[in-house]
């Protein structure tokens, strides 16, 4: 026999008695240890926990700006009342009804970037349906809308300060911001 012909028996025969005689399992568990499930499970409470903590957060900073801007309406509405020049406290209002639009300053809105850039979006199906802008957590396309022609609207009257115009244009804030907590659960 020429040994190019005896090898491939010899190695069939070593790699059937190292089959043979190799341990077996006696039974392969199908099911995912306990162990590492509740870990799974401990790490889903951690990322759901997170969620909310976000929601919160970017809540506390609509409530914040929310509470700046009525200062600045009624620094405002008093000083119209008054003859004072009002032309600062109603571009700092416009400002903070376009900051409620935006779910914050640019500060916030880099910190949101860089959430997006690490591959986080908190709201990804509503914004695959349009419901919300990239990496928003609670204001809307809609709401962004409202608040931002309402910021145009207030920014317009320090050129020419209404009382009664002012008042009409926050209570379509007032109105818009109420809606978003009722969207999120929660009220004023």
């Amino acid at each position: 026999m020429k040994p190019a012909t005896w090898l491939p028996i010899w190695l069939i025969g070593l790699v059937a008695t190292a089959t043979a005689l190799a341990p077996r399992p006696a039974q392969v568990a199908a099911a995912t240890p306990e162990e590492l499930v509740a870990s799974y499970d401990s790490l889903a409470d951690a990322i759901l926990a997170l969620k909310r903590t976000e929601r919160n957060t970017i809540r506390s900073i609509l409530a914040t700006t929310y509470r700046h801007a009525e200062a600045r309406l009624r620094a405002a509405g008093e000083g119209i009342q008054a003859g004072r020049d009002v032309r600062s406290d109603l571009e700092a209002l416009a400002s903070l009804v376009a900051q409620l639009g935006a779910e914050g300053d640019a500060s916030v809105a880099a910190v949101r970037k860089r959430l997006l850039e690490g591959g986080h979006h908190h709201n990804a199906a509503g914004e695959q349906k349009g419901i919300y802008e990239e990496g928003f957590v609670i204001v809307t396309r809609a709401a962004k809308r409202v608040f931002l022609a309402s910021a145009t609207e207030i920014g317009k009257l320090s050129l020419a300060p209404d009382r009664a115009a002012l008042q009409t244009e926050w209570q379509k804030v007032a109105d818009q911001y109420d809606a978003l907590l009722a969207e999120t659960g929660k009220g004023r």
